[in-house]
């Protein structure tokens, strides 16, 4: 169960997150702050408390649109904490998955809010609250589907397609397409174990099943995809590959 922090500086939105909050009963504890000053002492003393403390902190449900310090600017503050908690944004404005991406939000929520959509990301919180408490917390990115903001588990990605300034993510289960340049998702991305192996792809490491080789072309097939090595990442791979069969 899940202990939630609700941060909304108008009232009546607050009551009616907090009540819905308080309904699910995933969720052990739903408290709420009008406003950043506030919202900031609250996750001070949990983190002070430590994770089985009076008043800790598994998540933060963060309006956007605040007056003085914004959601944002209260996600960047928390995001330089030793244990910060996570973060779902909880907004009537679309046009900001892209800052949540880089905060690492676990969810982006758009009011009015809808009972079955919060409780969705009670359940991504959830999923995630006990690894996030030792910092192993699985990172998300934003796709619109249908006019929603969801968040794909970037673990759960086979493999990137650059299409312009555009980004196709390939799972099992489908593709979204994203604007963000795969040269961005190659940087933030290649600790996680994604590699280049072309100028349009960019691949996970773990799901290549297997490396083919033939009249000088080399090719990698990833599920039911086969997808092209340019000459100057084949070394790189086949040496990633290999080092990886050692281990």
């Amino acid at each position: 169960m899940v202990r939630v922090l609700a941060v909304d500086d108008e009232k009546p939105a607050l009551e009616e997150l907090l009540y819905l909050l308080r309904a699910d009963p995933r969720v052990r504890s739903a408290e709420g702050a009008t406003d950043a000053t506030e919202a900031l002492r609250r996750i001070g003393r949990a983190l002070e408390a430590g994770p089985d403390g009076e008043g800790a902190i598994d998540v933060v449900f963060l309006d956007i649109h605040m007056a003085g310090l914004t959601g944002l600017d209260i996600a960047r503050l928390i995001a330089g904490f030793a244990r910060p908690p996570l973060i779902v944004f909880v907004t009537a404005h679309e046009g900001f998955a892209l800052q949540a991406f880089d905060l690492k939000a676990v969810d982006y929520v758009l009011k009015p809010v809808r009972k079955e959509r919060l409780a969705e990301a009670v359940r991504r919180v959830r999923d995630l609250a006990e690894p996030a408490l030792t910092g192993t917390a699985a990172e998300q990115i934003p796709v619109e589907l249908g006019g929603i903001t969801r968040f794909v588990a970037v673990d759960d990605i086979a493999y990137v397609e650059a299409q312009g300034d555009y980004a196709r993510l390939h799972t099992d289960e489908g593709s979204h397409l994203v604007r963000i340049p795969l040269s961005t998702l190659e940087e933030r991305w290649s600790a996680r174990g994604f590699v280049r192996i072309h100028r349009s792809h960019l691949v996970a490491l773990r799901r290549i099943d297997e490396l083919r080789l033939d009249a000088g072309t080399t090719t990698v097939r990833v599920g039911s995809a086969e997808l092209a090595v340019s000459r100057r990442h084949a070394r790189q791979l086949r040496d990633l590959l290999m080092r990886q069969a050692r281990s």
